[in-house]
């Protein structure tokens, strides 16, 4: 009999703690795949969320949402500003380019933004549509792929928006101002793979047209900036931050202090990987002493047949690195497996796209550091094997 399948015939001897060990490695690789994918993805959308808009605009308040609300489409605006603002950015020198926005309405939960149609030529470039057109006139409306796939729409459908960030069940003041104003479908914009996809764009004066706001009352909710230079954007927010209960954003910096407090709570969970591995260790050292206490008098007779002591060893270490190899694989296609399943979930919710099939570094890491551990957990209960006489295994 071979080694190989004389070491599976063991493992499959005790069916139940081989698998109870094997599921411990699966859950733990699993389970730090996932995390290691949900962070790999957390930095790269915080990189692509805002593209080459290194500054932006809005009313007084936090920062930091601002530029979650302008870029990755979540939560509420600080409020609005003076449309007048628009012309004052456009004016300066160390400006690129400056593209006003409107928000404060959803359509079935997804957001409705108010942006100028050379906003996606500056941030993505000369890219085909899916389907249909840019917008141009007042009611007609791009849709993100993400929501033309979750409702279903197509080019020439329409729909009524709603006041507010997400979709309520109750009525509001503003329904008939909403139910009146309809929007028409022109154009769906491709797999974009930012939060983008999950928003619904017309154009900056849609918020005016359906409250009916004169010349003197309009105002926007932000305004984003494409500097000339670093210096440009500089001066800017020297210009603008703090004035008339206007503010003017790195959008960089508030981008970091959200990825700097993932981070912290990325410390807890790797506080909990750690004991899920320290779990994994022990069921595999435990399986493996069982089975130094069922095998002994079989080891024995394996030496008085004239086995060697590496044989012996490499047998019980084996069965370790086959019960660790097998929970390291259905770990990584688990781990996968969860991502695939969440992504739609952490993107709905968070505008962050989590690749399934993304392969990094840490995937080495994860493969080494489980053999690793499932080889030191095996060497303590196969040297204990390894140092017994074959008389005094038989014996016991």
């Amino acid at each position: 009999m071979s080694l190989f399948k004389f070491t599976l015939r063991n493992v499959l001897h005790r069916r139940f703690l081989s698998l109870l060990t094997i599921s411990a490695v699966a859950v733990t690789v699993a389970f730090i795949l996932l995390v290691s994918l949900a962070q790999d993805s957390v930095e790269q959308g915080a990189e692509k969320g805002y593209g080459p808009f290194d500054l932006v605009i809005g009313a007084e308040g936090s920062e930091t949402q601002l530029v979650l609300n302008a870029f990755y489409h979540i939560g509420a605006p600080t409020g609005n500003i003076p449309l007048t603002v628009l012309e004052q950015a456009k004016a300066d020198e160390g400006v690129d380019k400056a593209y006003a926005m409107t928000t404060g309405d959803n359509y079935n939960g997804f957001p409705v933004v108010g942006i100028d149609p050379e906003y996606f030529l500056t941030r993505y470039g000369d890219r085909h549509l899916e389907q249909g057109s840019i917008f141009r006139n007042t009611g007609e409306a791009l849709v993100g792929s993400y929501v033309a796939t979750s409702l279903g729409l197509q080019v020439g459908d329409t729909f009524t928006g709603a006041h507010g960030l997400v979709q309520e069940e109750h009525e509001d003041e503003h329904e008939d101002e909403h139910g009146s104003f309809t929007y028409t479908i022109v154009g769906i914009l491709p797999h974009l793979n930012t939060p983008d996809d999950r928003a619904i764009f017309t154009t900056v004066d849609y918020a005016w047209a359906v409250h009916g706001l004169e010349d003197k009352n309009k105002e926007i909710t932000a305004i984003l900036v494409k500097p000339g230079s670093l210096l440009g954007a500089h001066d800017l927010k020297e210009t603008l931050d703090g004035s008339n209960g206007v503010q003017a954003a790195y959008t960089s910096k508030a981008v970091s202090d959200v990825v700097n407090a993932v981070d912290q709570g990325s410390r807890l969970v790797g506080v909990l990987t750690s004991l899920c591995v320290v779990l994994a260790a022990i069921s595999i050292v435990l399986s493996l002493i069982a089975a130094v206490g069922e095998r002994t008098k079989d080891a024995g007779l394996l030496r008085l047949l004239g086995k060697s002591k590496g044989y012996v060893w490499i047998t019980l270490t084996g069965e370790g690195l086959l019960i660790t190899t097998t929970g390291l694989v259905i770990g990584l296609l688990l781990g996968h497996l969860g991502a695939y399943i969440l992504k739609d979930i952490v993107f709905a919710q968070a505008g962050i796209q989590i690749d399934p099939f993304h392969l990094s570094d840490n995937h080495l890491r994860i493969v080494i550091g489980t053999l690793l551990i499932g080889l030191m957990s095996s060497v303590g209960p196969a040297f204990r094997m390894y140092r017994l006489s074959p008389l005094a295994l038989f014996k016991s």
